[in-house]
């Protein structure tokens, strides 16, 4: 037994003396001997082979009446050499819904993402986002307007008679 704890001593001594030898080594600063940590990857965009062209990024309705909806379809194109997957296009609220390409868009195919934002309830400045996020990587496409009030006198009214 107690040759045990002086063995048991003994490692966590020897233990003990290595990591605080451990503490005093100095590193290189030779930078021959320094390891360089590889650089991280190119960001999808910046990739040639991986590339959309949009006609337009933004687009202004201008003065729209309150109660319809209004809608613009932003075209683009694959300039790249790889076909364009997109896996989520999103509106920044509820009220503006895009509908995407759900095939590959081929390597100089053109094509265009829909966005109607729904102008009911909602009057004022509008400003709002669309984020398109696709193996390309993710682009941001923006609406903007105003809704003007809607006319009392085009708004429909209860016709309905009251039972005699």
């Amino acid at each position: 037994m107690k040759k045990t704890i002086v063995l048991f001593s003994t490692l966590a001594l020897i233990s003990l003396s290595s990591v605080a030898q451990n503490k005093d080594v100095k590193q290189p600063t030779d930078k021959a001997q320094v390891v360089a940590t590889p650089a991280a990857p190119a960001a999808p965009a910046q990739n040639p082979d991986l590339s959309i062209k949009f006609n337009q990024e933004d687009h202004n309705f201008g003065n729209v009446p309150e109660g319809p909806s209004v809608s613009y379809d932003f075209e683009f194109k694959n300039i790249g050499k790889v076909p364009i997957i997109f896996s989520d296009v999103h509106g920044s609220c509820g009220c503006t819904v895009p509908v995407w390409p759900k095939e590959p868009i081929l390597p100089g195919k053109s094509s265009k993402i829909a966005v109607t934002y729904s102008t009911q309830g909602r009057q004022g400045q509008i400003n709002k986002t669309v984020t398109v996020t696709s193996n390309i990587g993710t682009k941001i496409l923006k609406i903007s307007g105003n809704v003007d009030k809607a006319d009392p006198a085009a708004t429909p009214t209860d016709t309905k008679q009251p039972a005699h």
